[in-house]
């Protein structure tokens, strides 16, 4: 007779099994889809054109929102809450991951993707209001209370909207991820370990109709440290006119 604790673990078992067979079946596509040569120009070196940190999120696809499916394009870590820091012994420094391709591959454009309903910001923002402490474990704890500061700073700003009516949660933090694009690019733009020729972009990636009706648009919301959308659009063709916006500006 089988116990209903055998019986659970089988399955357990199964769905673990199912998702490495997915993985495994998945690749098997990679590699028969693949052209003749594809790596041959960056076997052996990379000079991606743009390094781009984005939210960890798995529902936001670095390469799947600029359409790019060659390797070597762009240079892809990412972090929870799309923080371009890193933080020890309480001081802050520009993450590794976003300084290994500027200093090392001749890369010189930096890219900060934050979305819409980050769950980050969502856990900073209720850490800031009182509600609740920085959910664990410590890897997680680290990542949160680092944005805290960015998050206690925007509510006490003129920029973020706090007096809104109905799901002004999610409102107030829809608004909070776009000003916390606007810390990361600004903390890149004055960190001595960013050369000044560098580009900066700042980004919200919307799939809830937040910015517009377009799901899956990546909005430009700063254009090295620019964040007006006026001005910024004027400094692109029409052509993505529908690809500049703001909640804050």
């Amino acid at each position: 007779m089988t116990s209903d604790s055998d019986s659970d673990s089988t399955d357990a078992q199964d769905d673990h099994a199912t998702v490495l067979f997915d993985l495994l079946e998945g690749n098997e596509r990679h590699v028969d889809s693949l052209a003749d040569g594809y790596f041959d120009a960056v076997r052996d070196e990379q000079h991606p054109d743009v390094v781009t940190m984005c939210c960890s999120d798995s529902r936001v696809s670095q390469e799947g929102m600029w359409s790019i499916d060659r390797p070597g394009a762009i240079f892809t870590p990412s972090t929870i809450g799309n923080q371009i820091w890193d933080v020890e012994d309480g001081e802050r420094f520009v993450d590794g991951s976003v300084l290994y391709p500027i200093h090392y591959t001749n890369t010189e454009a930096v890219v900060v993707v934050g979305h819409t309903g980050c769950g980050a910001v969502t856990a900073a923002y209720e850490v800031a209001s009182g509600d609740e402490e920085a959910p664990g474990p410590r890897g997680v704890t680290k990542w949160v209370e680092a944005l805290v500061p960015v998050v206690e700073s925007g509510l006490e700003s003129e920029l973020v909207d706090t007096g809104i009516g109905s799901d002004a949660d999610t409102a107030i933090i829809d608004q909070l991820v776009e000003y916390n694009v606007h810390r990361q690019v600004s903390y890149l733009r004055m960190a001595e370990s960013v050369p000044s020729s560098v580009s900066c972009y700042g980004f919200v990636y919307d799939f809830h109709e937040t910015y517009g009706s377009e799901p899956g648009r990546a909005y430009l919301v700063n254009l090295d440290g620019e964040t007006d959308p006026r001005a910024i659009a004027m400094d692109l063709p029409d052509a993505y006119a529908d690809s500049v916006s703001s909640l804050l500006y």
